[in-house]
């Protein structure tokens, strides 16, 4: 097949128009083309006032090779590449040895399918619940301010992607195509199909509930085992080699090989695993808030009078800023049509996150407004990034009042430097509720000089950015983990062998597709190493 790019629509054009575009960009007859594929298809906003739709689409034809001859020097005009999964190692009969992997967010749920699907009947451990037991348990806190440590946002089936915008982009080098392998298995597990084509998909929570069930029943339909509240609070490791975990419950279980895709917030594994001498270093996050705008204004300021338009659904924003303190500011894990989420998973601490549905059709868009930060903000060893998340995420706790609400701020005030007394035009909808107070405390100094030296930076990329009655709503605390579980070439620890650190707590991942590649490339790393033990 061939892949013509840059075939560029009116964002209303008819569905015949697609084909009738490339037949004329290739100079043949629309009739010539047998198949026809969008790969990817993106909305150019550069002009509010005349959007088009960008394509990227596969296709077959008669003289395919004639084609590519003739625009050799065409960089628009390719042959499209095989995307297929090709897997790197089958399970000898007989394998006594079964992997253990620690987590099943998504480095987790897509490690053991290739294993599942290579044969190695994975063994998952997961400390919270079953997906729709943990959905009530999620409820609980933003509806009736009770926290189960163990099940809610952070910890259970699918991660902590399952109660996000389930977006499905990453900027990741993936030259093997393990995201079209990630994309594809979704489709399967019951996303639309247009995951695979739209420049920036997303899914939404309510269905990455059922997805993930589906993917579950697939993995123990090919021999895998998935086990809920099993929290591992111990690693056995002899020699340098790791030799098996210890359950909360006392439950010991052998291994040759672990798998650790432990999300970002498994913090007390973390200190668990470096007291075990476990080799992991700090590495750089960022921290900050949230802030609310009615999506209409967004909608307004990126798509002008096509705003409202169905093709188009809500609009997103990316936006960055360079302060003169040398800190840089920007959005994180924005949310169109959205709301702002509770998502603690520690006791008498307050963390915020951004949560959409697949519909995207809530009042308010809402981002993280993030400041970069680095070990030399925190230092201490591997785990003083958690420390200072901790202060702060207790700090909101009490800002908000003690009870799981959040402190919140309009922005003209914070701009100004004054508590907030009244709500104005924008409507929090963070669960379970907020106070408002200064933030001017919720933060470093050196962070809310850079988000208020950020803010009217923003309003001249997008007007209204700092409208006065938008709402900042603390703290974010968790964009990625602290630290860094530090693997090597072959993806094993660099100090205990069998260890095969994955996903975003391990530092290598950051998002639901990202995490699910990286998962696959652990996978295949233990399945090549597992075969090679064998023939041993």
């Amino acid at each position: 097949m061939l892949r013509v790019s840059e075939i560029r629509l009116p964002i209303d054009h008819p569905p015949a128009a697609l084909p009738a575009a490339v037949a004329a960009r290739l100079g043949i007859p629309v009739q010539d083309i047998g198949e026809i594929r969008v790969f990817r298809r993106s909305c150019d906003a550069r002009k509010a006032s005349a959007l088009v739709f960008s394509y990227s689409v596969d296709l077959s034809l008669p003289d395919e090779a004639g084609l590519l001859a003739r625009f050799a020097d065409d960089r628009q005009v390719q042959a499209a590449p095989d995307m297929r999964y090709h897997f790197v190692a089958r399970a000898p009969q007989g394998l006594a040895s079964r992997p253990l992997i620690v987590g099943f967010g998504p480095a987790g749920i897509f490690a053991a399918l290739i294993l599942a699907q290579s044969g190695f009947r994975p063994i998952v451990l997961e400390r919270g619940k079953a997906v729709r037991e943990r959905t009530q348990d999620t409820w609980g806190l933003w509806r009736k301010k009770v926290l189960d440590p163990e099940s809610n946002v952070q910890f259970g089936e699918g991660g902590a992607g399952t109660f996000s915008d389930g977006k499905l982009y990453s900027q990741i080098k993936d030259p093997q195509h393990h995201g079209r392998k990630v994309l594809e298995e979704f489709v399967k597990a019951g996303a639309p199909e247009e995951i695979l084509y739209v420049n920036k998909p997303h899914i939404g929570t309510f269905r990455l509930v059922g997805m993930v069930e589906q993917m579950r029943r697939e993995i123990e339909r090919l021999g895998g085992e998935v086990r809920f509240q099993q929290r591992v609070s111990g690693v056995h490791i002899d020699a340098g080699r790791v030799r098996g975990v210890t359950l909360a419950s006392g439950e010991e279980l052998p291994c040759e090989q672990l798998i650790l895709a432990l999300g970002h917030s498994a913090r007390d594994t973390f200190e668990m695993l470096h007291g075990a001498g476990v080799f992991m270093e700090a590495k750089a996050f960022s921290i900050g808030l949230r802030i609310e705008h009615p999506q209409a204004l967004i909608d307004q300021a990126r798509f002008g009078v096509h705003a409202g338009n169905p093709a188009l659904g809500a609009a997103d924003y990316k936006l960055v800023h360079h302060c003169r303190n040398g800190r840089s500011v920007y959005s994180f894990c924005m949310c169109p049509g959205g709301t702002v989420v509770a998502a603690t998973s520690e006791e008498k601490r307050v963390v915020t996150n951004g949560m959409s549905q697949y519909s995207r059709n809530e009042r308010n868009a809402n981002a993280g407004i993030v400041v970069g930060i680095t070990p030399l903000d925190y230092p201490g060893g591997p785990l003083a990034g958690i420390a200072l998340q901790r202060e702060l995420e207790s700090r909101a706790f009490e800002l908000g009042g003690g009870n799981y609400e959040a402190p919140a701020q309009l922005v003209g005030d914070f701009l100004a430097g004054r508590p907030s007394s009244h709500l104005g035009s924008v409507m929090p909808s963070y669960q379970p509720g907020v106070r408002l107070s200064d933030l001017s405390t919720a933060l470093p100094d050196y962070a809310i000089a850079a988000i208020r030296e950020a803010l009217p930076a923003f309003a001249r990329q997008i007007p209204g950015f700092a409208m006065a009655d938008a709402l900042l709503t603390g703290v974010e605390t968790r964009t990625s983990s602290p630290l860094r579980i530090t693997r090597g070439a072959d993806y094993q620890s660099l100090n205990v062998r069998g260890l095969y650190p994955a996903g975003e707590g391990a530092g290598y991942a950051g998002g639901i597709l990202s995490a699910g590649v990286d998962g696959i490339r652990v996978a295949e790393a233990l399945s090549r190493d597992l075969l090679q033990a064998g023939a041993k």
